[in-house]
C-alpha cells in the first residue's frame, strides 16, 4: 500500500539544522514535495522535487537554507533544514503528486501549491527555540 511517513522532527536552538525524511513507499514516479503549517497559518508549500530529482524548488522564505533530496533507490526525500529560526517552527508533511509523471518531460516538472497534492503524509514536529 503506498503511504507517506515523516520523520526526523525535533527540537532544536535557533540556527541548528535537522534533516526530515520522507518515507514515499509507492511514489517512485510522483513528485514530492514538502510543506508546513504553523499555528493559526495556513500550510503552504516550502520545497519539492520531481520524480526524477531533476527539479527542485524552494519557497522564498527558505532558499539557501533547505535543501530537497531523493534518494528512489530507498523510496525516501530528504528535507535537509539549516539554519533554522524560531518562525520555522511548524508541523512538517510530506506530499505526493496527483499521478505518476510518465513522460520524461514531466519528470523534470513539481508544483508546491495545495492542489498539486494528492496524498499526505501524518506531519513531523519541528520546534525551533530562540
Amino acid at each position: 500500500q503506498s503511504q507517506l511517513v515523516e520523520s526526523g522532527g525535533g527540537l532544536v536552538q535557533s540556527g541548528g539544522s535537522l534533516r526530515l525524511s520522507c518515507s514515499a513507499s509507492g511514489f517512485t514516479y510522483y513528485a514530492i514535495g514538502w510543506f508546513r503549517q504553523a499555528p493559526g497559518k495556513e500550510r503552504e508549500g516550502i520545497s519539492c522535487t520531481s520524480s526524477s530529482g531533476a527539479m527542485k524548488k524552494y519557497a522564498d522564505s527558505v532558499k539557501g537554507r533547505f535543501t530537497i533530496s531523493r534518494d528512489n533507490a530507498k523510496n525516501t526525500v530528504y528535507l535537509q533544514l539549516n539554519g533554522l529560526q524560531p518562525e520555522d517552527t511548524a508541523v512538517y508533511y510530506c506530499a505526493a503528486g496527483r499521478s505518476k509523471q510518465t513522460s520524461l518531460r514531466a519528470q523534470s516538472t513539481c508544483d508546491m501549491t495545495l492542489s498539486s497534492v494528492g496524498t499526505w503524509g501524518q506531519g513531523t514536529q519541528v520546534t525551533v527555540s530562540s
